[in-house]
């Protein structure tokens, strides 16, 4: 493999970065919104979840009690 001067590297890289199709503001904060809004019904399941098993668990110990 020949090695790329310093020069050619940076055309080449520019060359790369004009064939990307970058997202549109309305696209960019759509998909936060829709980020924001799965972080929090995740963050409700898994509080809801602990709180199951907390129960879960002080049921069991207070059998043995």
């Amino acid at each position: 493999m020949s090695k790329t001067s310093p020069f050619e590297f940076i055309r080449q890289v520019r060359q790369e970065v004009g064939k990307v199709t970058w997202p549109t503001r309305k696209e960019t904060g759509i998909t936060t919104m829709m980020v924001f809004v799965m972080v929090f019904l995740a963050a409700l399941f898994f509080t809801a979840v602990d709180w199951v098993i907390a129960h879960g668990v002080r049921l069991f110990l207070e059998l043995g009690a």
